[in-house]
């Protein structure tokens, strides 16, 4: 994403100034949220992109090897993935597919389901996202554009919405907080 001059005013604060004054009142909060989390997610993925494009990964790339380097296994079945990822299935296979052309992954049969497959992380594939995750740490990840307590409040927000949307559920007993 091209880096331009600052606008003079927040575009954001002017659209909600127009629903309000175009009568949307009730909406015009609900509206602010949703456009400025879209937008700080814009921002975000714009860092994230730029730092993993010299990996020749893109962020669901990245997402698929690093829970694969988190697994004790460095293997988990497709199943799983799509489901710690929460993205669809379609999604998940098809980026599998690169990575396996890459030879970043693998795919293996499931041991106990014959109609499952397995990924399994490559020593290529662990190389690359360790180096990667360094990357992010170093140039997103650490300095995030918040600061420490205004980071720790806007997962705990976040959260709740997600939670509320049926993200997850609350365990019992609760970890520690994000």
């Amino acid at each position: 994403m091209a880096r331009h001059r600052p606008l003079p005013i927040d575009p954001l604060a002017e659209a909600k100034r127009q629903w309000v004054a175009h009568g949307w009142t009730d909406a015009a909060d609900g509206m602010a949220v949703v456009i400025s989390v879209m937008r700080a997610q814009q921002l975000l993925l714009a860092r994230v992109d730029a730092t993993l494009k010299p990996f020749g990964l893109s962020f669901a790339r990245y997402e698929v090897l690093r829970l694969l380097a988190f697994s004790r296994s460095r293997r988990l079945p497709l199943s799983s993935v799509v489901a710690r990822l929460q993205v669809h299935a379609t999604s998940v296979t098809s980026t599998a597919d690169r990575l396996v052309r890459d030879g970043l992954v693998v795919r293996e049969p499931h041991p106990h389901d014959g109609r499952a497959a397995m990924l399994a992380l490559t020593d290529a594939g662990r190389d690359l996202v360790e180096r990667a995750t360094h990357a992010l740490n170093d140039a997103v990840f650490a300095e995030p554009g918040l600061s420490p307590e205004d980071a720790a409040d806007l997962v705990a927000i976040v959260a709740r919405l997600r939670r509320d949307a049926g993200d997850f559920a609350d365990p019992r007993p609760l970890p520690d907080p994000l």
